[in-house]
């Protein structure tokens, strides 16, 4: 009772202090915008010094030399540099406010079969860590659930917007978690004998999903070839038809080895389209994974090694090991308030044998690759998303600072709690002497 005392007396006397910190101050500005002499970092193709042009949400001309329309807001970026914005592959990022108060929690719902459970219904467009994310250069994110086999449908979203509908990017995902036959942690005191029994079961329960699914299916493709109506009112299955008609690839969490072999096995019984998410043992059976041609979500890179005797760089060296085996592969964070650090785990990444031009790729367009949206997201080219950010160096460079920040086309004010807390504090009124 004493803790939750403090607790409660330390919001109420922060809110006080700064009532607006968790807001932005400065509203975003729209308009045409005119970047000029910025060394751009296309990723989908060369890097070269050149202009950009913002207009309507887009990127509406991009090369050595655009001229200067009517009414642009003319920016000299000589000496910065242009990125496309950031995309982390898998984060609890507005779904999440403080970990310790489950009232403030919205990612984990009861059952074990929810797939029709969307997290895009459940972001939190005011979540404080937003602004936290975006002035690291973050734009863009896969709101995930977590929690049964089947939690749920995360969202890609755009870190800008007032409700849901205005931040989703038009791309969700059914999330599946493979049966682990591994221990859940230290604490686990499970014989090896329940581990097994518990695994099997987990299994067998997917497999009766899948069948029931497939037979779901197979009335729906019937009732419309008849032209015949009938019952649709399954949520469940209607959120994993996509799946079995081969029209979306399921996201699979797995990790370990073995669970990543069996996972392999099933995806290929079931013949589905599939992306691995977690993979922290990727690297052990990367071979295999690449033969499977199936893309990997990896991370968080700022890891501890998952085994004892396993080297200390095993999870940094992982996204490389299966890039280099031929695996497409994405990062992410699996975080909320650090997926500002996505930059910092693609930067590990790359010191760790990925590079920096594979590790930029791997939290821009390969992602968007991934989630279907290449053709709007991921790279700096004509047509697409105004999603950037200029810095005045390399983005997984701590000492970077990002200096501008587009969302569709926006300018975001790079204001967060923590600089707005910075700004109070660095003048204090009244001063204490």
């Amino acid at each position: 009772m004493k803790h939750l005392y403090i607790f409660f007396s330390l919001i109420i006397l922060i809110n006080t202090i700064i009532p607006s910190f968790g807001q932005q101050v400065k509203k975003a500005e729209n308009g045409v915008f005119l970047l000029k002499n910025a060394t751009l970092h296309t990723v989908s193709s060369s890097t070269y010094i050149g202009d950009i042009l913002l207009k309507d949400g887009i990127i509406a001309e991009i090369g050595k030399s655009v001229s200067n329309p009517p009414n642009a807001k003319v920016i000299d970026c000589t000496g910065k540099h242009i990125y496309p914005g950031l995309i982390d592959s898998g984060s609890r990022l507005g779904l999440v406010e403080i970990d310790a108060v489950s009232l403030t929690n919205d990612f984990d719902e009861h059952g074990d079969f929810v797939p029709h459970m969307k997290a895009l219904i459940a972001v939190n467009p005011n979540a404080v860590a937003i602004p936290v994310t975006r002035v690291n250069g973050v734009t863009t994110v896969f709101a995930k659930p977590d929690g049964g086999t089947f939690p749920g449908t995360g969202a890609l979203i755009d870190l800008f917007g007032y409700s849901p509908e205005q931040m989703t990017c038009g791309s969700e995902r059914v999330i599946m978690r493979f049966p682990s036959t591994g221990r859940r942690g230290r604490w686990d005191r499970r014989t090896d004998e329940d581990v097994k029994k518990d695994a099997e079961k987990a299994l067998k329960n997917i497999n009766d999903i899948w069948s029931i699914a497939v037979q779901y299916m197979k009335m729906d493709s019937a009732s419309k070839a008849d032209n015949q109506k009938w019952c649709t009112n399954n949520p469940q299955m209607m959120a994993l038809l996509p799946i079995v008609k081969g029209e979306q690839p399921l996201f699979i969490e797995v990790n370990s080895k073995n669970d990543i072999e069996s996972a392999l096995e099933w995806v290929s019984d079931k013949k589905l389209k599939a992306v691995f998410t977690g993979v922290a043992e990727g690297w052990r059976v990367a071979d295999k994974i690449a033969k499977a041609n199936i893309p990997v979500i990896t991370g968080p890179i700022l890891n501890t090694p998952r085994r004892d005797n396993d080297r200390y760089d095993a999870s940094y060296t992982n996204p490389s090991k299966m890039a280099k085996a031929g695996i497409k592969v994405a990062l992410r964070t699996d975080n909320a308030e650090n997926t500002r650090n996505l930059p910092f785990n693609a930067a590990f990444a790359a010191a760790y044998g990925m590079g920096i031009e594979n590790a930029l790729r791997s939290v821009t367009l390969t992602p968007a690759e991934i989630f279907g949206v290449a053709d709007k997201y991921g790279s700096l080219d004509k047509g697409k998303v105004a999603n950037i950010i200029v810095a005045d160096g390399d983005p997984f460079e701590t000492k970077t600072k990002i200096e501008k920040l587009f969302i569709r086309g926006w300018s975001i004010p790079l204001e967060s709690r923590q600089t707005l807390l910075y700004d109070e504090f660095l003048q204090r009124t009244p001063g204490i002497k």
